[in-house]
């Protein structure tokens, strides 16, 4: 299965909808889509992975990467609604305790 990436984006607001598979093979093509929404201060990215059936740890280092280029660059990463799959990554990880993590459907105003 192939990763699907949707963006909405309003100012300086963007919901980006990730489904499908975030691995090895995928993940250059969100690392494509994230990385240059970090470089603009004041920048509000949010990540919905409710439909993200599968994560391995290069997806994880999407995530680390593009939540060091956004603390660099004044930008703010929010990832929502994980899948408990998902979730346990983050949480074995730790990375849920660095990563701004939200569990609702608001979509932050860029709809």
């Amino acid at each position: 299965m192939n990763l699907k990436v949707s963006q909405i984006s309003e100012g300086n607001k963007h919901y980006l909808e990730v489904s499908g598979e975030l691995d090895a093979f995928t993940a250059k093509d969100l690392r494509e889509k994230l990385m240059p929404l970090t470089e603009n201060n004041g920048n509000h990215i949010i990540v919905d992975l409710s439909d993200l059936e599968y994560m391995d740890s290069t997806g994880l280092g999407v995530f680390v990467g593009v939540l060091k280029a956004s603390k660099t660059n004044g930008a703010k990463l929010v990832l929502k609604n994980m899948t408990d799959r998902v979730r346990r990554l983050f949480e074995i990880t730790g990375l849920d305790e660095i990563i701004t993590v939200q569990d609702d459907n608001v979509r932050g105003g860029a709809k």
